[in-house]
């Protein structure tokens, strides 16, 4: 079980993408910076974490790129070194964390000292927000007749399914819907799970998946 140590002292390192990592999200990493081979390689000694921030300026790759304030921890549940030294991870989002201040590594790395925020409260979905919900019963449903459950570390959602939670549901959505990364990272820094999942309410009425 990956460990996260919240006492504010130790240096959190972080990898800058671009993309926005949500609590309980699956991201897949496919990783060829030695840079960032051998920060991965230490979490697994460790058994620690890292921070997955969005970039605010700069590339994922070279000169180390200036972080968005807000990110989310990331745990390490599978690996495989494939030929070429190519690093394939598979991470499970945990908690979200803001920046306090960071630090850069004479390999370009980057590490932050955080404040790790609050787990989003259990809130179930309201009334008028069962069919967010219900449209992503459907797609887990569609995958689960096509492809099933067999290997959990495959699904492209963490289980269990939480979709009757309002926090749950919007941070799935926030992540399949094409919405720009300014837009996902806005999301990821709301600590308001049920406005959370009334702005992709709209974004899913916008792009017509739900009736308007």
């Amino acid at each position: 079980m990956t460990s996260i140590d919240t006492s504010h002292t130790e240096w959190l390192p972080l990898f800058p993408l671009q993309t926005v990592l949500f609590p309980d999200g699956i991201l897949p990493l496919r990783i060829f910076e030695t840079r960032y081979i051998d920060m991965v390689r230490e979490c697994m000694r460790l058994d620690r974490p890292f921070g997955v921030v969005a970039i605010r300026e700069g590339n994922e790759t070279g000169q180390v790129a200036q972080p968005e304030p807000v990110g989310c921890s990331a745990a390490i549940f599978n690996w495989d070194m494939e030929v070429g030294g190519l690093l394939m991870i598979s991470t499970r989002g945990g908690l979200r964390f803001r920046v306090r201040e960071t630090r850069v590594l004479a390999d370009q790395r980057l590490e932050a000292r955080v404040d790790y925020l609050d787990a989003d409260p259990v809130v179930e979905l309201l009334p008028e927000q069962i069919d967010c919900g219900e449209a992503l019963k459907a797609i887990t449903d569609d995958f689960d007749q096509r492809v099933g459950r067999n290997n959990a570390q495959d699904y492209p959602f963490a289980l269990p399914l939480r979709l009757d939670e309002a926090g749950w549901v919007a941070n799935r959505w926030s992540e399949i819907l094409p919405l720009a990364l300014k837009t996902q990272q806005q999301l990821l820094e709301l600590n308001d799970p049920a406005m959370r999942l009334t702005l992709i309410q709209a974004c899913l009425k916008q792009q017509q998946i739900l009736q308007g």
